[in-house]
């Protein structure tokens, strides 16, 4: 049962993480100089080497910058309550009706002796009347 419990949480998280991730889009940017790997950068600019300053009073280029774009998932399909067969929308304004019905309140439960309150003993009744339970 708690097997059962923790699968079926865990696979609920991994797939609403998938759905997440697929439709985020992001960019990753790199800064070579020559054949090597600066720096990358997912948030922020990437930081130029010390041979880029350099470049503009020699004209010539050993530096690059290559920026990859990873597209999310754009088109997502969406069902409006009108697109559903006549069965299907029955089947959840049922659903939704009994659900619905499940949370409805209880009713005010009347107590009568809420307000009475016992008369002050002045005796003991069971020793004045000599009745004792043996």
């Amino acid at each position: 049962m708690v097997i059962n419990s923790f699968l079926h949480k865990t696979l609920s998280i991994s797939l609403s993480l998938l759905v997440l991730f697929s439709t985020v889009s992001f960019t990753i940017e790199k800064h070579y100089c020559g054949d090597i790997l600066v720096d990358a950068s997912m948030f922020a600019e990437v930081e130029k080497c010390a041979m880029e300053s350099m470049e503009i009073l020699q004209k010539k280029s050993c530096c690059k910058d290559e920026i990859d774009v990873i597209q999310g998932q754009d088109e997502l399909k969406f069902s409006s309550f009108e697109d559903l067969d006549f069965e299907q929308q029955q089947f959840v304004a049922a659903f939704t009706f009994s659900y619905v019905g499940m949370f409805e309140s209880l009713t005010k439960q009347i107590i009568p002796h809420k307000d009475y309150s016992p008369p002050n003993l002045v005796a003991d009744i069971h020793v004045l009347d000599q009745v004792f339970i043996i």
